[in-house]
């Protein structure tokens, strides 16, 4: 006898065949036929499917608590909910993560997977809901007003800690390398214009230290991001779910997550504002600007080799052109500037749909997820490859370095407390106009003796404190 191919589900729109061996349901192959819009399904989001997972399981347990959900029902849910937390059946989590009804077809994702999987626990076939519904057991004293932007912000917490070890591992990379160069000698400039010397060491470890304070404002917006609304059901009020339920849930789902979760003090305005979200993404945006900028002057640093600064070398990774024998492009520094600009790009995508909010509701958190979690993925990804695949072997061109200081019309300024003012400026001036270098035109001069000079374009001297502070 042949295993029959579907199954008949029935919702509000009538009835329809599932495929039989689906762990999700009827709701689930509406919003995969309403939703072909990304191609990404919800289960490229690991940390979403989980925390989605663990919001059920608290649930469960805090229904169990207050006596409303049959012991044996509970722990079927709880058990299937640490399954899927445990890695098993992401695989049936299939909607778009893009969707219109403010992640409805999310939570009915959730609902119909944790709901099978806990009938087969308990012995029954999938699709047989009388002995076990999606609606009545699993999202028992919930909404998908609640339970989503609860889900949500799990996940991007979860997320954003390995964006935040992906920024150390960055900032350690540029700290050494201003270790190692502590003592190599360059001009620095402004505006394109040669301004006064500095150290090599100086330059990465600016680098180091503004990766250090986005860090730190990462960490503190992520703070934000712990206040939940579990237990406001549909717009805060908390309609269907019993005294006592969202204190319980919340405990339940600190204790599962390990996360210091706070309710909302007013789950009214919880369950319309997304401005942790917003914050959020103002912080992913000023880490993609200043990662822009680093890998702005890396590339301008190794142009070159011949006609640009080739100030520093760039680790070559892959042959550059299809018709320029022997070029190599700086295409590190290259992906992490593309994937500031859709950072930035996304930021804006949040923006718009946090103000899009009418009334009681967000509808459009679907996008804010999704547009969050590329965000902190692809700067993750990319930080951990500059650090790797780039800064970790770049190297200095030292010679030319100094070359170009003691050249440099702008080595005067350093001089200036030396040689006096008036003898500055005519050194410039001749040094502009012949072409020749400044530290040359002042020995010839005999304004300053060899070993006088050199000892004042010792890094420590010239650049202030060779010692970089990172």
């Amino acid at each position: 006898m042949t295993a029959a191919l579907t199954r008949r589900e029935h919702d509000l729109l009538g009835d329809r065949d599932v495929p039989a061996d689906a762990y999700w349901g009827i709701h689930t192959l509406r919003a995969t036929e309403n939703f072909a819009i990304t191609g990404t399904p919800i289960s490229a989001y690991p940390h979403l499917i989980d925390a989605l997972a663990a919001v059920k399981e608290a649930a469960a347990l805090a229904n169990e608590e207050l006596g409303l959900l049959a012991p044996e029902k509970a722990a079927a849910i709880v058990a299937a909910c640490r399954e899927i937390r445990a890695g098993d059946l992401h695989d049936q989590f299939v909607v778009d993560v893009v969707q219109g009804g403010a992640g409805t077809s999310t939570n009915m994702n959730a609902n119909e997977v944790v709901a099978n999987r806990a009938l087969e626990l308990l012995g029954h076939d999938r699709g047989q809901y009388r002995h076990l519904h999606p609606n009545e057991d699993v999202n028992l004293g919930q909404s998908t007003n609640d339970v989503y932007p609860t889900a949500v912000k799990i996940a991007t917490v979860f997320a954003v800690r390995g964006l935040l070890k992906a920024m150390a591992v960055l900032q350690d990379a540029f700290a050494r390398k201003a270790v190692e160069f502590r003592d190599v000698l360059k001009m620095g400039r402004t505006q394109l214009q040669d301004a006064v010397p500095m150290t090599l060491g100086q330059e990465f470890s600016a680098y180091a230290v503004m990766l250090d304070e986005d860090r730190s404002r990462l960490a503190e917006a992520v703070e934000l991001i712990h206040e939940i609304n579990l237990g406001a059901t549909a717009i805060g009020t908390g309609l269907n779910a019993p005294a006592g339920y969202a204190e319980a849930a919340r405990r339940r789902l600190s204790e599962i997550t390990g996360l210091p979760l706070v309710t909302a003090a007013n789950l009214v305005e919880a369950t319309q504002d997304c401005g942790a979200f917003v914050q959020m993404s103002g912080v992913l945006k000023r880490i993609a600007v200043k990662l822009s900028k680093s890998c702005n002057d890396l590339r301008l640093l190794s142009s070159g080799p011949r006609a640009g600064l080739g100030e520093i070398n760039l680790p070559p990774v892959q042959a550059g052109s299809s018709i320029m024998p022997g070029k190599v492009n700086p295409v590190i520094p290259e992906v992490v500037n593309q994937v500031a600009f859709e950072v930035i790009g996304n930021d804006v995508a949040i923006t718009m749909a946090a103000e899009a909010g009418q009334l009681q509701l967000n509808a459009f958190e679907p996008i804010i997820l999704h547009s969050l979690s590329e965000s902190i993925t692809h700067l993750r990804n990319a930080c951990v490859t500059l650090a790797e695949r780039c800064v970790a072997g770049i190297t200095a061109n030292t010679d030319k370095l100094r070359a170009t200081v003691e050249n440099s019309i702008g080595l005067v300024t350093a001089l200036n407390p030396h040689i006096g003012y008036a003898a500055a400026t005519d050194i410039a001036k001749e040094a502009l106009t012949t072409g020749r270098g400044v530290a040359e035109l002042v020995l010839e001069k005999g304004l300053l003796p060899a070993a006088t000079l050199a000892d004042l374009l010792r890094p420590e001297i010239v650049a202030g404190n060779g010692a970089p502070t990172v």
